[in-house]
């Protein structure tokens, strides 16, 4: 079967969150698909399981090293590039990725892919702050306390931790006992920590609850989680944002993603895009 290597939400190549798309020819079983992503070992490796179907759209499954997983935000992005790209010949600027439990659009504008979010669903807040303080090495004072550390999903959840400044972001590291811990005894889901700059741009930070994996370059689903967190507390007093997000530094993978969302009422509207750059193909054996 014919593999591809892409950087998605980068701005040039050997940037952004690397990404291991597969063309079966043949059926594969749900171990064999986990083996391979075992194999590439990268925080996440898709499979393109069909040709267009009836609504248009291509059945696509996602796995970790460990799981499959129902959705994610880098691995929908490339995905859809490379189906624009090598099925549809770059003629539709409209992709439909069908996962098992939802279909999700994406749109190409000017070579930035964007994706649509469902609505979100805020749940549990954690007030332990001095434990999420120790479990990601920094001061509990470097925490701002005026907003809520809180499990946010928009199809994929995430920890929102809001910090008071990117030079505290940027001195977190993870403490993987104490982080196992927390995923054992709270919630198993990836933590997701941010400084607002300025109004149209923040840094983020992702450390990922898969094993192996200590951060994220680019986590498209935890941004759309941290946009109907900044809509749902106002953070930046208004109701329609379009910012930029910037992952990924501290790794030396910078990667840039788009986020435009508004929120009338009890109805979010979110979407995060980028670029994505092919990196290589070839054929698996």
């Amino acid at each position: 079967m014919r593999f591809y290597l892409v950087d998605v939400f980068a701005e040039t190549k050997y940037a952004g969150n690397q990404l291991a798309v597969f063309c079966p020819r043949v059926q594969l079983k749900q171990a064999e698909m986990q083996r391979i992503a075992r194999e590439i070992n990268f925080s996440e490796t898709t499979f393109i399981c069909s040709e267009k179907q009836e609504n248009g759209g291509y059945a696509v499954r996602i796995f970790t090293p460990d799981v499959e997983i129902p959705f994610a935000g880098h691995p929908t992005l490339g995905t859809a590039y490379i189906i624009r790209t090598i099925f549809e010949q770059a003629n539709s600027n409209l992709i439909l990725l069908n996962y098992a439990s939802t279909s999700i659009p994406v749109r190409v504008t000017d070579d930035i892919y964007t994706m649509s979010h469902d609505a979100p669903t805020f749940c549990m807040t954690y007030s332990d702050s001095d434990i999420v303080a120790e479990m990601v090495n920094i001061s509990v004072h470097d925490i701002n306390t005026e907003y809520p550390i809180q499990l946010v999903s928009t199809g994929l959840p995430s920890f929102i931790v809001p910090l008071n400044s990117p030079e505290a972001l940027s001195r977190c590291s993870i403490q993987h006992p104490l982080f196992r811990k927390f995923l054992d005894s709270v919630y198993k889901c990836n933590i997701l920590l941010f400084a607002p700059i300025s109004d149209s741009r923040i840094n983020v930070r992702v450390f990922l609850d898969d094993s192996g994996f200590l951060e994220d370059a680019a986590t498209g689903s935890a941004n759309g989680n941290l946009a109907a967190y900044i809509l749902h507390y106002n953070l930046f007093g208004q109701d329609a944002v379009h910012y930029e997000v910037f992952q990924g530094i501290e790794m030396g993978r910078p990667s840039l993603l788009h986020i435009a969302a508004s929120r009338d009422g009890l109805k979010y509207d979110i979407r995060v895009g980028g670029k994505v750059r092919l990196i290589a193909s070839g054929d698996w054996a």
